[in-house]
């Protein structure tokens, strides 16, 4: 019998790995909280749009809402319950879909940020794994539309990334990698932690500065100014995860030490880190945006607070400044306040 799955927030990212993994003929249910997308999604069938015709289609899904949630009960078990939410919806998510899983089910935060212990904390560790998304850029441009913006991973860019706490690779995080492996790349690590703050990182230069500036990611890099303060946000990161003592991957396909050097003036890593900027630049549309830049421009609470001020509180715990982490905290919560209007202008003093 196939794996019941739930995934908790369907929006970008949960909505386009569902909407693979029920298109496959895996038994999703997708749980939403906005009633537009659901009943979108009932009636037409979820979109999904790639960079490639292969990837674009329409896919029939089950769809429910929040509020009917405990119609769960009436079928099998939940064996895997994917978290998808906004990083400060963890907490209730997981302890909402707990109460549906199966004796031995487990929920996987497939989320920006650092989510596990909250899991652990509701579900407890013994039914938590994690998830990285490394560099999908998906994006929800509608109800029931989710848009990838990116061309799908390969052996030489792993998109998604499972681990367990403990650190040992388990059969269930090889089972899940197996079952990401339908929607893109996918492998079992044995370093979620490291692998978490390494994306981390990544969040922590680009979804700010877009919230901030209002700039695609394909302005905001090609900009000298924003460029500039997203390595020098980057270099703050990896400063706090070597405190922390984590073994940091690739930052974008960059070695920590290089981009680190980089902007400690190192003309050779710099010139290195803007050609690879400058590569990457070429992969994106457009249009494409981190989540942050799309919440920002939606009307919606940003993460900033768990990925920028994540990083500034554990500078702060093992001494190491982040200024400009802490700067650029401070710009898009005005942006979101509604103070001051995106622009490059917010950030022009960092």
């Amino acid at each position: 019998m196939s794996k019941r799955i739930a995934i908790v927030g369907a929006g970008a990212l949960g909505g386009y790995v569902g909407g693979t993994l029920a298109h496959l003929g895996h038994d999703v249910t997708l749980i939403d909280p906005w009633p537009e997308h659901v009943n979108h999604m009932n009636k037409h069938g979820l979109r999904l749009d790639g960079v490639t015709r292969q990837e674009c289609c329409v896919v029939p899904v089950k769809a429910i809402h929040l509020t009917d949630v405990q119609a769960l009960s009436k079928g099998r078990p939940v064996d895997i319950a994917f978290i998808c939410v906004k990083s400060y919806d963890t907490e209730w998510a997981t302890a909402m879909i707990k109460q549906y899983l199966a004796p031995d089910g487990f929920v996987v935060s497939l989320q920006n940020c650092m989510n596990e212990e909250t899991v652990a904390r509701v579900a407890g560790a013994d039914r938590t794994v994690g998830c990285i998304a490394s560099t999908i850029a998906a994006e929800l441009v509608g109800p029931g539309h989710v848009q990838r913006n990116v061309p799908l991973g390969d052996e030489e860019h792993i998109v998604f990334r499972v681990g367990e706490m403990h650190g040992r690779i388990t059969d269930r995080a090889l089972e899940v990698a197996a079952l990401l492996r339908n929607a893109d790349s996918a492998k079992a690590t044995s370093n979620l932690w490291g692998e978490r703050w390494s994306k981390l990182i990544v969040n922590g230069m680009r979804n700010g500065l877009s919230a901030a500036t209002g700039m695609s990611g394909k302005v905001r890099d090609s900009n000298p100014k924003t460029r500039d303060i997203s390595l020098r946000l980057g270099a703050e990161a990896i400063r706090v995860g070597w405190a922390l003592g984590y073994q940091l991957e690739k930052i974008a396909g960059v070695a920590a030490e290089k981009l680190v050097a980089a902007v400690d003036g190192d003309k050779q890593a710099r010139a290195e880190v803007d050609a690879d900027f400058d590569n990457q630049i070429k992969l994106r549309s457009d249009e494409q945006r981190p989540s942050m830049g799309q919440d920002m421009r939606k009307g919606r609470r940003t993460e900033i607070e768990l990925i920028n001020g994540l990083i500034a509180a554990k500078g702060d715990e093992t001494g190491i400044p982040t200024p400009v982490n802490k700067a650029l905290v401070q710009a898009v919560k005005r942006v979101e306040r509604g103070e001051v209007a995106a622009s490059p202008d917010v950030v022009a003093h960092i």
